[in-house]
Formats: C-alpha cells, structure tokens, sequence
C-alpha cells in the first residue's frame, strides 16, 4: 500500500484530475489483473491499446489510472493522471512501488544480437563462485540467487521485473545481471532502473519484422547506452562496426573489448578444439571448456565486466576457466556410431554464420557437416532467404525443417527459405517438415566423424504451433535416437 502522491512524484508534471491523497493498494497495466483499490495504467501496445479498457478497470476497481489520452466521459470519482508517455510512466512507477529495487543492487544490462544469453549468465556464475548473492534474468530462466523463476520473455514486462529485483534485493543479492532486448528498450520496459553498467555485444540481422529498418534497430540499442548515468560503464565490442557507434552520446565510463584491435581488454585466440579454447586474455593465457570465436568474445566481454565491478583478474580468469557452455548454445553429444551432434539456438543469419564457420574450422578432412535448420513464424520474413543460403554455404547438406511455425503453414516458411537459392544450392537441401524426423533423417545420414547441427532453438523444450506449446527438446530428441541405435 502506498499513498498516490508519493507513488507519482517519479513522474514530471503530470495532469491530475481528483485526489492523489489516496492510498492504492496494487498497480496493473492489465485491466483483468485490476482490483479493488488498484492504480491502472493504461499503455498503447503493439498489439492493443490499455486506453480502450479503462473503462473495465474502473469497472473492476481501479480508483485512479495514468493514461496519455483522457477518457470520455471521465469517470466520476476516479482520479486521473495524464502524462506524455504512460509506457515511460509504467517503469517509473513500478520501480517506485517496489522501493527502487535497482538502486539496491549493481545492474548491468547485455544488449546485442547474440551472445546476451551466455554473457548475463557466466557474469552470474561468476560472482556467486566469487561468494555473492546474484541474481539473473535471461531468456533461458531467471535467478535470484540460488532460486530458479522460470522466464516467459527475454526481459519481463516492467511490473514483473521490479518485482524480481524486488526479491533479490530481498534475498541479500548484491549484484543482479540481464539480457536487455530491443523490445524492451523500444517499449520502456527498462525506464526507472538505476544500471551501473551496460555491454555491447554485436548488431546484425533480426527483428526487423519489429523495428521494421535496420538502422531502427541500431538506434534502439543505442538508446540503452544514451540513458545510462555517469556512474554507469559502457562496455562495448569495437570489432563490431557498431561498437563505437552506441558509445556516442553515453555519459558513462566508455570501455572497449577486441580481438583484432587494441583496447581496453584484449583476447587472441591460440587454439581451437571441440571441447574448447586456448586463448589469451589480457596477456594471461586461459584454457575454456567454450569453442568459437564467438564464445571468444563472449568470454572478453564477460572478463571486462567483472574487472570493471573491481573482480580480481586472476580470480576471474580462473572461474572462467571451470565454467560450462550454457544449455543450447553449441551442446556437443557424440553418438555410439562416432559422429558429433552439436545443438544450437542460432536463430539469426549471423549466429548461424558464426557457428557454422566454428565447425567448419574444426571439422576433420573430409568429413562432412549436416544441418538442421528453419525459421520462426510470424517473425522477419525477410531473414529466411539468408539463413537458408548462409546454412547452405557452409555446409555439406542442409535439412530444412519446422522452427516455431507459429500461426503460419510450415511448408510456406520452408518455401519462402528455398526462394533464396538457386537450383545448384537446392541439390544440397532435403525439406522435412516434421522436425522429429528431420533430426532422424540427419542423424541416419552421418558417418563417423560427421557433424550434425541442430539449429534454432537451443534451450527451449517446446514447439508452438497454431498458439500451442508441444513439448520438443532437440538434445534430448537427440539422446533418444541414440538410445534407439543401441536396441
């Protein structure tokens, strides 16, 4: 419970209709979640605009409600709150209903195309081996701190995630680490939080069925960086051409990582192996369990963040050394007949690239390398000719298949994929819709020594289709079939 007032003294100037000296007993940008006492706020969304149920919240409760746009007739004794931006409103006020969790804790935010994922979550096993309380929140699942909160978006909605760093500041947590994406930052879902840092990772083809330009969705990101307060680091990968770019206008301490140029950290990779990486970071040499140049600069952004948080480095490099890929990004199984299966969520042209070009510098002479790939539904349409030329380029054989059709046919997706190649790259390529038998398919085509890439959707264990979850697993698809072979 917390006097109106006080609850919207975050917000500047505001117009107010009635009385603010009311005490409100919850918030809700859901007029389905409004109840007795609530504040709503109604925000203009992607899909619907919160303006057009004022009148149910009311109905259900609500004695005041923030809104951009007033409501006609006004309803009687409500009190009204009008502001610019309710979306930059919503953030504010949740931080202030949960007593600005985020000043409690040192944030730091990973933006970029790739890599987020493994980054936010080695920065946390990181500092809870160094013996801090932390909490994460990721795509795969979020944390505070031993706690396991399963994650239903990349970032949660502002009133879920203030109410997360609310618990961990709760818990003890002293650090908290998370993936911002370009929806959230596009959609204020991080307005009102206090980030003592930031991290750039790369900026390359995705989400354009959102942000509709690519150049949209650089400023997006970049927004991050221009909000950020002067105590805050930016830390960002100059071998990116957009690297320097979100560093532009940002108040905070510009810091730089590499691994072609001089910066502030600085890695080289020495060796490669399937299960992992010789390099050097800051002239210390370091020996991974992670294989990839993109792991590499994953792992250099990692290094910089924690020594930016006065981690000790030797410390650091020394956890580093013990950690383990995170599930779904480059898993490798071997089967029974000596062939490698390597799962993957690549799910961008340039993350399919990367982990492409990775295998490839590994893979024995002569032997061949099997992908499993799709696209999404109702997602960038445009990503799909890409990918399937990328997947085809790099490959021996390529499998198309179902990702997450969404609400659209599968064969239409497979066919708008197709429509990139021409009639030599279509020689390479077998379309299997059903992504069980694809994966089959692949794994009764490979010979010993082979590799077999299960791309798209690495961690996740379900297949939404016409707005059902099915339970898939591609790893374990993968142990099934291989058990299967030994019967």
């Amino acid at each position: 419970m917390m006097k109106l007032n006080k609850l919207i003294s975050v917000l500047r100037r505001p117009e107010i209709i009635g009385d603010v000296a009311c005490e409100i007993e919850g918030i809700a940008s859901d007029s389905r979640k409004v109840e007795q006492g609530f504040l709503f706020i109604a925000v203009k969304g992607t899909l619907s605009d919160g303006h057009a149920y004022i009148a149910k919240a009311v109905e259900n409760g609500a004695t005041a409600v923030v809104c951009q746009q007033l409501p006609e007739p006004l309803p009687v004794g409500i009190t009204l709150i009008r502001v610019p931006d309710s979306a930059d409103a919503l953030g504010k006020i949740a931080s202030s209903w949960n007593g600005n969790p985020s000043e409690k804790l040192t944030l730091v935010g990973v933006t970029g195309t790739n890599g987020k994922t493994t980054i936010a979550t080695l920065l946390y096993e990181i500092f809870r081996k160094l013996g801090y309380k932390t909490g994460l929140l990721s795509t795969i699942c979020n944390y505070i701190d031993d706690r396991k909160v399963p994650a239903t978006h990349t970032t949660p909605d502002p009133l879920e995630l203030n109410r997360l760093l609310a618990e961990m500041a709760t818990a003890g947590c002293e650090y908290a680490f998370m993936e911002v994406s370009s929806h959230a930052i596009d959609q204020k879902r991080i307005n009102g939080l206090d980030f003592n840092g930031a991290i750039f990772t790369n900026l390359t083809h995705d989400h354009l069925d959102y942000h509709q330009t690519f150049e949209a969705y650089r400023d997006v990101k970049k927004a991050f960086f221009d909000g950020l307060p002067k105590h805050a680091f930016a830390l960002t990968n100059i071998d990116d051409k957009n690297g320097l770019f979100m560093l532009q206008n940002t108040l905070a301490d510009k810091r730089t990582y590499s691994l072609l140029a001089l910066a502030d950290f600085k890695g080289k990779i020495l060796e490669s192996h399937w299960d992992g990486t010789l390099m050097i970071i800051n002239d210390k040499e370091i020996t991974t369990h992670f294989v990839g140049r993109f792991n590499a600069y994953n792992l250099l952004a990692v290094y910089g963040a924690a020594v930016l948080m006065k981690s000790n480095p030797e410390e650091v490099l020394l956890s580093l050394s013990t950690m383990r890929p995170v599930s779904g990004r480059f898993q490798t199984i071997t089967s029974p007949e000596g062939f490698t299966v390597i799962v993957d969520y690549a799910h961008t042209p340039d993350a399919l690239t990367n982990v492409l070009a990775t295998i490839n510098e590994l893979l024995p002479q002569g032997k061949r390398l099997i992908t499993v790939a799709g696209c999404g539904g109702n997602r960038d349409k445009s990503k799909r000719p890409v990918m399937a030329k990328e997947a085809v380029r790099l490959s021996t054989q390529v499998i198309f298949t179902s990702d997450n059709p969404r609400f659209e046919d599968p064969q239409t997706i497979i066919d708008d994929m197709l429509a990139g190649l021409d009639q030599t790259e279509k020689k390479k390529t077998i379309c299997v819709v059903d992504r069980l038998q694809a994966i089959r398919t692949a794994c009764m085509m490979a010979d010993k020594g082979d590799v077999v890439l299960i791309a798209g959707k690495g961690h996740e264990d379900y297949q939404e289709i016409n707005g059902v979850k099915h339970h898939f697993d591609d790893w374990a698809t993968v142990k099934a079939i291989f058990e299967e072979s030994q019967l």
